[in-house]
């Protein structure tokens, strides 16, 4: 008999009734770290007083309107977005791959209304993730992703990760628009180099077309800059936003230039939930810590110690552990055992972490972790590979 929840999900056999910063309790009462923090979206630590404070302060005054009506606290949130970023405007969601659906669409219609309709393929490349709805399972095209719900949408070209020349070829008078993330989160924490981003951007410059960045996992603050294209001193057209901008809320956002946004007038395009005054109050709050003085300061040297921690784990499990990957508090562990032998491993050693493509588990732990918590995951993380070991 099927479950009352759809079984789509192979979850493990845990449950957490409470969380408190980097901690989950379990309906046991054991006590298991979360370098997960819920795949990159509890930020700043499960019941942060301070985006409990935002929500339940605004829960006791108007949970929703619709997007019939101006939301103070949305054009609150967009101001601080604007600010703080490359866009011009923004449009709020509710998830993800929300966000990639209102990009994609923004894409193609600001060729529609430059009179080149014709413009409508998106390039994408190969281990890329941008969520579950038809159209960006089409645009991701992996197999895993895509293995019977076909007919997919048409309109996405896939080249292979890190392939120049594949990219070039790929560029049709049909392309509108090239997609990347600036750190493959689902395809195992593969970050594009800082030199190839800014050869994106110039590519796009130099054919006339938009560039879309999804840092839905790689953005806010995760790689110690509020977005990820920082580090290479770049900007996209386009953006999409989710997961740590709501703080474990469900909040997306797509971002954009004036001009990208040229064809996006009134009727275009719609969500009833998005940014809700609920969602909009937490974001505010998730933004106006992450932009204090020093907060992005310290994820680095946050960062700093625990990937000088994991390359120990690497070199003193070197039938675990492969090597390190990524950027900031967006880690991979390349493994050699299989992955989710590392993170079972790791339940029994009561922490928690993710497994990704490539044979990786990802290290997404909150933003502000403190330097005995990271110490604390090290030491969990050697635990469980020491009995993986034993094991073996």
């Amino acid at each position: 008999m099927i479950s009352p929840v759809l079984p789509t999900y192979a979850r493990a056999p845990l449950s957490f009734v409470e969380g408190e910063g980097p901690w989950l309790i379990s309906e046991t009462g054991e006590r298991y770290l979360d370098m997960g923090a819920g795949i990159a979206v509890v930020a700043l630590g499960h019941a942060n007083p301070r985006l409990v404070a935002a929500l339940e302060a605004q829960a006791r005054r108007l949970w929703h309107t619709s997007n019939l009506y101006r939301v103070p606290n949305q054009e609150a949130l967009a101001e601080l977005l604007v600010e703080n970023t490359f866009a011009d405007t923004v449009f709020f969601t509710n998830s993800g791959t929300e966000s990639m659906e209102c990009a994609v669409k923004m894409a193609r219609k600001y060729w529609h209304a430059k009179g080149e309709p014709q413009r409508h393929r998106m390039i994408a490349f190969e281990g890329s993730f941008h969520g579950r709805t038809i159209a960006m399972i089409s645009a991701a095209g992996s197999e895993k992703l895509t293995k019977g719900f076909g007919p997919l949408l048409p309109g996405f070209d896939h080249v292979p990760f890190g392939d120049h020349d594949a990219l070039h070829a790929a560029i049709t008078e049909e392309t509108a628009a090239i997609i990347v993330e600036p750190v493959q989160g689902e395809g195992g924490i593969r970050p594009v180099p800082r030199h190839c981003l800014q050869g994106l951007r110039k590519l796009c410059d130099e054919k006339g077309i938009l560039l879309i960045m999804d840092e839905i996992q790689c953005g806010m603050g995760r790689t110690g800059k509020l977005f990820a294209h920082e580090w290479a001193g770049v900007a996209p057209d386009i953006m999409a936003v989710a997961k740590g901008i709501g703080g474990g809320f469900p909040l997306g956002a797509c971002l954009a230039t004036e001009k990208a946004a040229l064809g996006m007038t009134a009727g275009t395009h719609g969500t009833t939930y998005g940014g809700n005054p609920l969602a909009c109050a937490v974001g505010i709050e998730v933004m106006n810590v992450m932009l204090e003085d020093g907060f992005l300061d310290n994820v680095s040297r946050t960062a700093g110690r625990l990937r000088q921690g994991l390359e120990g784990l690497v070199a003193s499990h070197p039938t675990v552990f492969e090597s390190v990957r990524g950027e900031g508090l967006m880690l991979g562990l390349k493994c050699v055992r299989t992955n989710t032998d590392v993170v079972n491993a790791g339940y029994g050693q009561h922490v928690l972490t993710v497994p990704g493509g490539d044979n990786v588990v990802r290290i997404l732990p909150p933003l502000n972790l403190t330097e005995a918590e990271v110490d604390e995951a090290l030491h969990r993380l050697d635990a469980a590979a020491t009995a993986l070991e034993g094991a073996a």
